[in-house]
């Protein structure tokens, strides 16, 4: 019976739960109220704009020219890699296939 789950027990005792009664309220309108009158809203402000100083321009180039450099390299990278790999496996096709042809002359 290692495999049965153990149902974990409540340490604290709880003590009996009595139902929570909700009462309907009546809505009773008033006679007094009047709407206040909307105000137009105010043209909405346009969202502050980003000035870059030369030194951030700079920056902010330098580190995209930087990724990208950095993405391509990784990406020649697997490329030559799968290059090498499809040569060894047509090498190794080759040579396979000229022992077995050798093998099949010999008979």
């Amino acid at each position: 019976m290692a495999l049965r789950p153990k149902v974990p027990t409540n340490d604290h005792a709880i003590g009996p739960v009595s139902p929570t009664v909700v009462e309907p309220t009546a809505i009773v309108p008033n006679a007094y109220y009047a709407p206040t009158p909307q105000t137009p809203a105010s043209p909405a402000s346009s969202p502050p704009t980003v000035q870059l100083t030369p030194g951030a321009l700079l920056l902010a180039v330098g580190g995209g020219t930087a990724a990208v450099l950095v993405v391509g390299a990784v990406l020649v990278s697997m490329l030559l890699a799968v290059a090498i790999t499809a040569a060894s496996v047509a090498v190794c096709a080759v040579v396979v296939r000229s022992l077995l042809a050798s093998e099949h002359k010999r008979r």
